[in-house]
């Protein structure tokens, strides 16, 4: 089966083709990409300090159909997609004026793009339907609506956090497993007893890990995105730290919060509140104001990542699990990813499965 799959949950148009066969549980099981097309609007959100939502739908629209064809022609190189003149089909205007709603110009540049376009060998069409930012999860939507009405294939709605799950596909799962899922907008613990199965065991009360990251870059004055900001900043402090010939306990020490706690949900805006006052002088702060940037922002991912190992780890014991993923934007981070493989490898029948680089993202 051939899938075309489209996303459009937060800042980045997606489209890609995938092609399945076989059973997940079994040695049979086929997965690949045939084709992939990926735009970021970082650019586009970078002097706001973050994603504007209106702004992201209206980059959706501009990019759905350019990455459509790019991801057509990439998974089937040898296919005729356009036709001649005389050869335009009826597509359905009014049905397809319903589906667009008020987005005339979108409507209008999907009709003169699809008119002349032989149907790709394609299946079935899969969008993300949420969680995410709601005018840009429409745009993936109706365009998604539209392709399925003119090509007559069925279209199957998809959760975004689920998408970060399978995203270690075709790598194999043993069951019981365990989902970390890392993002901008998003921290959950997910336990599968079998495929399709889900039960969110744990997640954020307050502030996602990637959301608490943007905000500490954003008081230190770094740029968007400032996940990898933070962890370029950490990584020179580490290095520094590395050089010196003596070692002391470090004065500037943020709080871990709910590390202990016994269930697994998770807290960051706690971490976040006190980086904010320790970085002003005259707070009072039982934190002392500290040198550097860099200072700030070891301490701030070291504290996360021990947060973050400390539930999934206790949630590992407890349920016996064998298969530990973890997804979404957050695992690019190299010493988050670094310090759970070197938990991993403690635990002798746990498989740590981590998405391929160009899936690391939300």
């Amino acid at each position: 089966m051939k899938i075309l799959s489209i996303e459009t949950s937060c800042d980045e148009t997606a489209v890609a083709i995938l092609e399945c066969s076989g059973d997940p549980r079994t040695d049979t099981f086929s997965f690949k990409v045939l084709g992939n097309s990926l735009h970021s609007q970082i650019g586009s959100h970078e002097q706001f300090g973050g994603v504007v939502p209106m702004l992201a739908k209206r980059e959706h629209a501009k990019n759905l159909i350019p990455l459509f064809k790019q991801a057509i022609v990439s998974a089937f190189p040898e296919t005729v997609i356009e036709q001649t003149s005389d050869k335009k089909t009826n597509i359905g205007v009014e049905k397809l004026s319903e589906i667009f709603g008020r987005e005339e110009e979108f409507k209008n540049n999907f009709i003169a793009y699809f008119t002349n376009l032989t149907k790709p060998d394609i299946d079935a069409i899969a969008v993300t339907q949420g969680p995410g930012l709601e005018p840009a999860l429409w745009m993936g939507i109706i365009f998604a609506k539209a392709l399925s009405f003119v090509y007559n294939i069925p279209l199957i709605p998809v959760n975004h956090m689920e998408g970060h799950i399978l995203s270690v596909l075709p790598q194999k799962i043993s069951f019981p497993a365990l989902a970390l899922l890392i993002s901008g907008g998003h921290t959950e613990l997910v336990l599968m007893r079998d495929f399709l199965q889900y039960e969110v065991i744990g997640q954020t009360r307050d502030d996602a890990v990637g959301e608490a990251f943007d905000k500490v870059a954003r008081m230190l004055d770094l740029p968007y995105p400032g996940g990898p900001q933070i962890s370029r900043l950490a990584e020179l402090q580490r290095d520094e730290l590395s050089r010196k010939t003596q070692t002391s306990t470090p004065e500037y020490i943020l709080p871990r919060p709910m590390i202990n706690s016994k269930d697994f949900d998770f807290s960051f805006s706690g971490i976040k509140t006190a980086v904010l006052y320790s970085l002003k002088k005259d707070s009072g702060s039982h934190i002392p104001y500290p040198e550097s940037p860099q200072i700030v922002a070891k301490e701030f991912e070291d504290a996360v990542t021990e947060v973050l190992i400390a539930k999934t780890f206790r949630a590992i014991d407890e349920y016996n699990i064998k298969t530990l993923i973890i997804g979404g934007g957050v695992i690019s981070n190299e010493y988050i990813r670094k310090s759970f493989s070197e938990h991993a490898e403690k635990y002798a029948e746990l498989k740590l499965l981590l998405p391929d680089p160009l899936l690391r993202t939300d």
